[in-house]
């Protein structure tokens, strides 16, 4: 386990997972309407030129480590492209029992569902609408609370990422940084794969590396059909500042300063397998600092100087129905 004297210690494990994605309402009725997500929140990307939604999906609340956030970039022309150096894919929890309902629900919406097993859990393999590797894996060990309502019966439903697994030509430097920098341990191999824990470890705080020497870079653009970022907990500024100056310390200096996000504090740092790792600290009360917790994640939150220009915005972006 690392070591109680490094700032590392303070990641408790993950706080979302941000994918890019295409268009908005395929993006939008899949997390919700397949996956059986709540979008918990609809804003804008705060980087850049050009507006770009970024949506939330988790749990009744979006609480932490249920998140996935995406960014639809249809409008931007941009495809990603799959490889080393990047985050290759992402498994979400469910009871061991709802395995079968998962298999008959993703093959109802036309999906090709692979059973595997990996570090002796049982897997089902399948790829979005939008060419993202996904899995819905078993563990009844995970006690997180699901969405109680929606298209998904509570007691069958995702519970929250599990694990996010980076495809890397080798360890040897990124091994050092898991343990050093990012608060992390390992717990387990399997072939070709290893898995980092961090915290009190279980779903919602592994980190799984697959190593293939051989194959070529990804992209690290905001394209659709990749995985952007990884993003992990850490509970105050004190302790995220604190992570950052000794990262940075250690020759990591490739590290964003803190940028608000609106519902929580963000750092970003571009880890030795490539992957673009972020230390994220939750405002309070976060999601609910805007919206009621009622009407959660049903209206357009943006900055008063894109509201200015909403209608151009949208026409842009597309608009999204959320019935």
């Amino acid at each position: 386990m690392q070591s109680e004297e490094l700032p590392g210690r303070h990641l408790r494990g993950h706080h979302h997972i941000t994918i890019s994605t295409g268009n908005p309402q395929e993006d939008f009725d899949f997390h919700t309407k397949v996956l059986g997500l709540k979008c918990v929140k609809r804003t804008l990307f705060y980087d850049g030129p050009v507006p770009v939604y970024h949506l939330y999906y988790g749990n009744d609340l979006g609480e932490e480590s249920t998140l996935l956030t995406t960014f639809p970039v249809e409008h931007l022309g941009v495809k990603g492209k799959p490889g080393s150096g990047q985050i290759n894919s992402v498994s979400l929890s469910v009871p061991t029992d709802a395995l079968d309902y998962w298999k008959d629900r993703l093959e109802a919406h036309d999906l090709k569902v692979t059973e595997a097993e990996r570090f002796g859990e049982r897997y089902l393999d399948f790829v979005s609408p939008h060419g993202i590797n996904l899995s819905i894996v078993g563990d009844d060990k995970d006690m997180r609370s699901p969405r109680s309502e929606g298209p998904v019966p509570a007691e069958l439903m995702i519970r929250g990422t599990h694990s996010a697994s980076i495809s890397t030509r080798d360890m040897e430097f990124m091994e050092e940084f898991l343990v050093t920098a990012w608060g992390s341990y390992k717990v387990a191999e399997d072939g070709n794969q290893v898995r980092y824990a961090m915290g009190e470890g279980g779903s919602g705080t592994y980190t799984d590396f697959t190593l293939e020497p051989d194959r070529k870079p990804g992209s690290w653009t905001l394209g659709s059909g990749t995985i952007h970022h990884m993003a992990y907990q850490v509970d105050n500024p004190q302790d995220q500042a604190a992570i950052k100056f000794f990262t940075e310390g250690l020759g990591y200096t490739d590290f964003s300063e803190i940028k608000d996000r609106g519902y929580f504090d963000s750092i970003y740092v571009r880890t030795p397998s490539g992957a673009l790792f972020e230390a994220c600290c939750s405002h309070k009360p976060s999601f609910l600092c805007d919206e009621p917790a009622e009407t959660l994640g049903t209206a357009l939150m943006m900055s008063p100087q894109i509201k200015a220009n909403k209608d151009e915005v949208i026409r842009l972006i597309g608009e999204i129905s959320i019935d």
